[in-house]
């Protein structure tokens, strides 16, 4: 659905923000793109989504690509349903309105992520979760193959991290190709199948979650000692990635 041929960034000539990543997103796959503040990952989607012209290489985007930036404001108090009937904006002639076709697609987009009944409520008055949930809706009405988030989890509480992670789990699991970025090497771990570390400019890995995201690779991604912890939950094995902060 997505492929990113060896491409690199620099803001100026010579200067790498990285180069040479290699990674295809597929259908039914989700792709979690991990590493410190300042080392390109939002870059990087910005590339894959097309917002950006990489310095090198190249970008093919094979199906429509929807995108949940990290930060998000609105100037005017648009009612929830309006905010993600804006997502059907490629399907809409210039100069017309939303049909019924697009408010159905809104209406669907909405029930998926479990808000119906927040339609009419304004959406400044949402809670950060809430708000979270409707962006990924508004990427959903667009009637994308692949879904492109920017940390979609890194400002909400627990409950919230734990919702939004399992509705992208799902999406994936239905068929979409999901990239995000996170600063949660659990969430990767649990929900990614397939992981990107940001080391250095020209130390790109691109690799399956459950083999590429370990203590010495994730240690040397963010300076400081990793350890992952293995524990019986139900008689489901799991595994949990904890740090020393002193």
């Amino acid at each position: 659905m997505l492929d990113l041929d060896r491409i690199g960034f620099a803001f100026q000539p010579g200067r790498w923000l990285f180069r040479g990543v290699s990674l295809t997103v597929r259908g039914g796959q989700m792709t979690a793109v991990l590493g410190p503040n300042g080392r390109g990952k939002t870059t990087l989607l910005r590339c894959a989504m097309g917002l950006l012209r990489p310095t090198e290489g190249e970008v093919h985007r094979h199906s429509p690509v929807g995108y949940v930036a990290q930060a998000h404001s609105v100037g005017f108090s648009y009612r929830v349903i309006d905010m993600i009937t804006m997502g059907r904006v490629r399907h809409i002639r210039p100069y017309s309105t939303p049909g019924r076709r697009d408010h159905a697609a809104a209406e669907a987009a909405l029930r998926r992520v479990g808000l119906s009944e927040l339609a009419d409520r304004p959406y400044p008055q949402l809670s950060g979760g809430e708000r979270q949930l409707v962006l990924i809706a508004r990427a959903l009405a667009s009637d994308s193959d692949v879904l492109i988030l920017d940390e979609p989890a890194s400002a909400l509480d627990l409950r919230n991290q734990a919702r939004v992670l399992a509705l992208l789990r799902e999406l994936a699991d239905g068929g979409m190709g999901i990239l995000l970025t996170t600063h949660h090497p659990n969430h990767a771990l649990h929900v990614a199948d397939q992981a990107v570390l940001m080391l250095e400019a020209e130390d790109v890995r691109v690799g399956p979650a459950a083999s590429l995201l370990t203590d010495q690779a994730l240690g040397q991604l963010y300076g400081v000692p990793v350890r992952t912890v293995h524990y019986d939950d139900d008689g489901v094995p799991r595994s949990v990635l904890t740090t020393r902060y002193s």
